[in-house]
């Protein structure tokens, strides 16, 4: 029979695995070792203004993910107000509105915004072209031959851009950007200078994000378009190209903040940078990106079912280590799969306790089992009486661990009642049918598998790996499959060769 099916399906299982894993990684930064940090900067703009005594409604620009940063959680403190949160080509805005206010109104507006290299920005259209640009004279002319002046040594939307900003600087300014000054700010200056040159671009506002900085104000910066690329230009310097510290509040070419119903108003921003576990981070994602891919996995459920699956989702480790040991080894184990539910205890108890713990059960279950053997009881009569021994036997020994002071005693608790009842019903079967020995080669065999078993499954790289990369299970199952089909010598039945080697 061809085995090609079987290869394919474990090829396919590693590459879904690996690709799964990949890609958590990449697209949502799932970190590949525990305890990494990520940097969260969180930020408060705070709107002032005075209401004229009427209905009052306020629209602030919010930032959204861009390169470089994500946008992880979001608050506002508004008491009174209503709240909308709007979004429209790609640009999102807070809208706050309420029936009747007077005096002096604060509302504030918080975020939490991971760095993150990898992030991607919302599609943003490029601003329209405007047809017609009014001057009135002498500026017509003045803006027209500076305009000149810099397409003359300028090859595209770009090179336009640094050329004609270069020449508001001090040392290069003329009679005519002289002139314009006069009447125009910079900012929108350079703008109507790109729109009437043809050029699409549009004004945007910054934050540069310094720890611990308060009252900061935004930053105006000119995005140019050349056909669907864009880039940023500082119009005080020229420079191209945004700097990694800054954060795009306002990316649509729209105003930072508007007000009906009220006069002075203004929004100041205080920011401070914190280092937080990436896990945090991601499960703070979570939350906000209802509807991505992410909420398919672990994270999306309650707090309970997590803790719960980050512990089954062990068992496929624990399974591996033990067809390790049974198929490659040959390490002979009391029940195929016990050690492992042994070793999810241990998990719970700690190494140490959990086998003295185990010990003492089992042994004192032998013998009370061993009494049993001569009542020549049914099978599940026998093996119920049993159950209820494990049980008074680890009720006694929790009691007399707490009236002693050991509190690592009451952790007992945690074995699995009818496994351990099982153990010791096939250890009795066996010590009847194979003798001692043989009861000691399965039962050291069991507890060395349980030993190895905890180490790889209390491992924290493992338990973050298992937890957050769902494909690691497909690379488990194929790896488990591939031993499943070894028929090779076992590590330990090589020694019945040796008086071969020796002769």
């Amino acid at each position: 029979m061809s085995r090609l099916p079987f290869y394919l399906i474990v090829a396919l299982l590693l590459v879904t695995g690996i690709a799964m894993s990949v890609h958590r990684h990449v697209q949502f930064e799932v970190p590949w070792t525990p305890g990494e940090q990520r940097q969260v900067w969180e930020i408060e703009a705070q709107v002032d203004f005075r209401a004229d005594g009427g209905p009052a409604r306020v629209e602030m620009a919010l930032p959204s993910t861009q390169p470089g940063f994500r946008v992880l959680t979001e608050h506002t403190a508004s008491p009174g107000y209503g709240l909308n949160y709007l979004e429209e080509n790609g640009a999102r805005r807070a809208l706050w509105s309420v029936r009747e206010a007077e005096g002096n109104q604060q509302l504030y507006y918080s975020a939490q915004v991971l760095v993150a290299p990898n992030a991607e920005a919302g599609d943003v259209p490029p601003p329209r072209p405007v047809p017609n640009v009014v001057w009135e004279p002498p500026y017509d002319t003045a803006a027209q031959e500076v305009i000149d002046h810099a397409w003359s040594r300028s090859a595209d939307p770009f090179t336009f851009a640094q050329q004609l900003i270069s020449d508001f600087s001090d040392e290069r300014r003329g009679e005519n950007v002289r002139l314009l000054l006069t009447q125009f700010d910079r900012s929108p200056l350079l703008l109507r200078l790109f729109h009437q040159a043809g050029v699409q671009a549009r004004a945007v506002s910054g934050l540069t994000l310094e720890n611990g900085r308060r009252r900061q104000a935004l930053n105006t910066w000119l995005e140019v378009y050349d056909g669907n690329e864009s880039a940023l230009f500082d119009p005080a310097t020229g420079q191209r190209g945004r700097p990694d510290n800054l954060l795009l509040w306002e990316n649509a070419g729209q105003s930072v903040l508007e007000v009906q119903g009220g006069t002075n108003s203004r929004i100041s921003f205080s920011m401070i940078s914190r280092n937080q576990p990436a896990a945090a981070a991601v499960r703070s994602q979570v939350a906000r990106d209802a509807d991505t891919l992410l909420n398919f996995s672990i994270h999306s459920l309650p707090l309970e079912e997590q803790a719960l699956f980050q512990t089954i989702l062990l068992i496929p480790i624990g399974a591996l280590v033990v067809v390790l040991l049974r198929v490659l080894v040959g390490i002979k184990t009391s029940g195929t799969f016990m050690p492992v539910l042994i070793a999810l205890a241990f998990i719970q108890t700690s190494l140490v306790t959990g086998l003295v713990g185990f010990l003492l059960v089992v042994a004192v279950g032998l013998v009370i089992r061993n009494y049993l053997s001569y009542l020549n009881l049914l099978l599940v009569a026998r093996v119920t009486a049993v159950i209820i021994t494990v049980i008074a036997i680890i009720s006694l020994f929790s009691v007399l661990s707490f009236r002693m002071g050991l509190n690592a005693g009451l952790q007992i608790t945690f074995f699995p009642m009818i496994i351990l009842s099982w153990t010791i019903e096939r250890m009795s079967i066996l010590w009847e049918e194979e003798g001692p020995k043989e009861v000691l080669i399965q039962g050291g065999g069991s507890m060395l598998t349980a030993v190895l078993a905890y180490l790889a499954m209390n491992n924290p790289w493992i338990r973050h790996i298992t937890f957050n990369f769902l494909g690691v299970q497909l690379i488990l199952m194929a790896l488990i499959l591939m031993l499943g089909n070894y028929t090779g010598y076992r590590l330990l039945e090589l020694r019945r060769f040796k008086p071969v080697t020796e002769d």
